[in-house]
């Protein structure tokens, strides 16, 4: 199965991101838009695995210790493609997030893992293919405490792609 993880958020986050997702519909001429249970902040993506990788990065994520810490929404923005951009919610890189990025990547690395090195840059999809004469716009900054994470599932049901949690880890208490 293909996993990766992520944290994903409230209602009232969820919301205010679906909002910009609609602001963003709203100004192109088309796109394929992240399904809005599908909305999420990656952490690490690791591609297909069998039943013993899985149990590897349930163990990895058990053995991760943090505090739980704000997740800052503060920016729009995308990636140019040449076949239609992908558009983004940009996440302030705060030390907790960064830390606990890193300190997941090395404890999968460890556990076997080949995992991209490349910079982590945090951010949460609302659209890929979005073509239109689009300018990237202001928003109001908002934040997420993020006192969990999970590894999601990511699978194909009924020709719809579907992300599940299969296993979560939350937070130290403070």
């Amino acid at each position: 199965m293909r996993l990766f993880a992520a944290i994903n958020f409230g209602p009232d986050v969820h919301a205010r991101l679906l909002a910009l997702q609609s602001e963003l519909r709203a100004k192109s001429q088309r796109g394929n838009f992240t399904v809005p249970e599908n909305v999420h902040l990656t952490l690490v993506f690791l591609g297909e695995c069998n039943e013993k990788q899985t149990t590897d990065a349930k163990a990895a994520m058990d053995a991760l210790s943090f505090e739980a810490f704000a997740v800052e929404i503060d920016r729009i923005g995308c990636f140019e493609r040449d076949d239609g951009n992908i558009w983004w919610v940009g996440v302030r890189e705060s030390r907790p997030l960064l830390t606990l990025q890193r300190e997941l990547t090395d404890k999968l690395t460890f556990k076997g893992f080949a995992l991209q090195r490349r910079k982590y840059n945090p951010h949460i999809t609302l659209g890929r293919k979005v073509e239109g004469n689009i300018a990237g716009w202001e928003i109001e900054p908002f934040n997420e405490t993020a006192a969990s994470i999970e590894l999601m599932k990511s699978e194909r049901v009924h020709g719809k792609l579907m992300y599940t949690a299969i296993h979560r880890k939350v937070a130290r208490l403070i």
